[in-house]
């Protein structure tokens, strides 16, 4: 009976000494499920769908092009990230709240498994990040305006950012093991994110910017993927490295003091550090040769084809859009009288990449006879802007000749850009800067903006009521003196058999 009894402890240790891992991993499959679970991380992620549902029908104003997506995917898992480090947090310090740390001496399971089990926890977690991050670059590319390409580089920042926070709040709860140490965290992390976001806002030269997890770019213009510049490989990995250091560095610490976890934490570290010094690096010298020929010389990168009157020019990835922009220009060019209805029209897309994803800068008008700008933008207020691009050159020759024109062809031009729309006023409103349709304005192009009085306002809205069938005849019959250079708002007010405003033509 005795020998029965002595023998069944050590059967029990030599099982659980054979299956180690498989424990391991059965815990970590129960800690999965209490992270999924937790309040803060079912919250999160569930603001994270909405968001994600609500802001991908607006993304590029429904033309998104996907080498912006991609970045996009990095804003949403940010929250969810602070949750994660927060609840895995919590979960390492369970035992130590409930009193039960002194019952683990007797199990098979040894402190830095149960280590490493919490990590592993977390991977459940990474893995629907990902999923996430997916279905919204999926939902992207499903666009049937969507243009460009995305990074897979870029689409991992996301995961690897709440894998990163997993990690990290293990790590703190075993270095700092106190019942206060999960909300000291959460203030930790925040104030951690201002300081590194401020150390981090050089501009795309700076060594510093790529510390922080997610890096945005100040510029609102899409540019042709092969010259963003950004050195997404080298960023994930840093962010893997910073991930695997915490992960190993919390099992060293718990008694994981084996050579295997040493070599593995020397790996992590050296990875991190290699990521960290390519991320810090220059543009190549290539790119930045590239963006000058791409802003400077256009023609030298772009595909062209003929859509009826009018030749198409734009960055290959963006060619798709040229039957898109053809229809606008057919429906301005339309409403045009004299030879301006017939001139073939040269469409350009143009962009100022020099300064990569910081520069801002607007384009400047283009000199060449009837040459129209385009920008990498559409949708929305864009195409209105397009819209009032080809008419003014229509009507002036030039997208120059705007910059000094100040008197009645800005009725003109205004109404052959817009008059075309279901809603010529929502339109009006869209393309001046002051969203009005009151007043006077600028008035917004793909190039640089055009002056338009408060007495040309009120023509253009009494042309509106008028309807297009009952002005487009007038159009195309005075032509000639519409388009004349110094014509008055009020003899083109007359010519088109509308009200003549009371004032003359003062451009601000």
């Amino acid at each position: 009976m005795s020998a029965v009894l002595d023998k069944a402890p050590l059967t029990a240790h030599t099982e659980g000494q054979r299956q180690p891992w498989a424990a391991v991993v059965q815990l970590a499959r129960f800690e999965a499920r209490k992270l999924l679970l937790c309040a803060p991380v079912l919250g999160t992620f569930a603001l994270y769908v909405v968001w994600i549902v609500w802001r991908m029908p607006s993304t590029g104003n429904g033309f998104p092009a996907l080498q912006d997506v991609d970045r996009a995917t990095q804003t949403g898992p940010m929250l969810p990230a602070l949750a994660v480090m927060l609840c895995a947090n919590q979960a390492v310090l369970r035992s130590r709240r409930q009193d039960t740390d002194r019952h683990f001496g007797v199990l098979v399971l040894e402190p830095w498994r149960r280590t490493v089990a919490h990590v592993l926890s977390v991977v459940p977690v990474v893995a629907l990040t990902a999923l996430l991050v997916a279905a919204q670059f999926t939902w992207a590319v499903l666009e049937p305006g969507s243009v460009g390409r995305g990074s897979v580089n870029e689409l991992l920042v996301g995961p690897l950012t709440v894998l990163l926070a997993g990690a990290v709040g293990v790590l703190l709860a075993r270095v700092v093991r106190s019942p206060f140490a999960a909300p000291m965290l959460l203030v930790l992390a925040f104030f951690s994110t201002l300081f590194l976001g401020a150390v981090a806002s050089g501009g795309e030269g700076s060594a510093t910017r790529w510390l922080v997890p997610m890096v945005g770019s100040s510029s609102s213009t899409s540019l042709p993927s092969d010259l963003l510049g950004r050195p997404a490989a080298w960023h994930a990995l840093y962010l893997l490295g910073l991930a695997l250091t915490a992960a190993l560095a919390a099992v060293l610490i718990n008694g994981g003091r084996t050579k295997t976890v040493a070599a593995l934490l020397v790996v992590a570290i050296g990875l991190g550090t290699w990521g960290a010094v390519g991320q810090a690096g220059k543009v190549p010298k290539a790119t930045i040769t590239a963006r000058e020929v791409a802003t400077v010389t256009p023609e030298k990168v772009q595909s062209c084809e003929r859509h009826g009157r009018a030749t198409y020019c734009a960055y290959p990835e963006w060619m798709p859009r040229a039957t898109t922009w053809a229809n606008v220009t057919d429906h301005v060019q339309s409403l045009a009288g004299g030879t301006a209805a017939q001139e073939h029209l040269l469409v350009r897309q143009r962009v100022d990449a020099r300064y990569g994803m910081d520069g801002d800068g607007a384009i400047q008008a283009s000199p060449v006879p009837y040459q129209v700008t385009v920008g990498t933008g559409w949708g929305g207020p864009r195409v209105p802007e397009f819209a009032a691009a080809v008419s003014a050159v229509l009507v002036l020759r030039t997208e120059k000749a705007s910059e000094q024109m100040c008197d009645g062809r800005m009725v003109t031009i205004m109404w052959l850009a817009l008059s075309w729309q279901s809603n010529p006023l929502a339109e009006l409103s869209k393309v001046r800067l002051d969203d009005s349709i009151t007043g006077s304005a600028l008035v917004l192009s793909p190039t640089d903006p055009m002056s338009m009085t408060a007495e040309q306002t009120t023509v253009v809205r009494e042309l509106f009521k008028a309807g297009s069938t009952s002005v487009a005849p007038k159009v195309k019959a005075h032509w000639a003196e519409l388009t004349a250079p110094k014509v008055t708002t009020a003899r083109v007010a007359e010519l088109l058999g509308v009200k003549a405003p009371v004032g003359a033509d003062k451009c601000s």
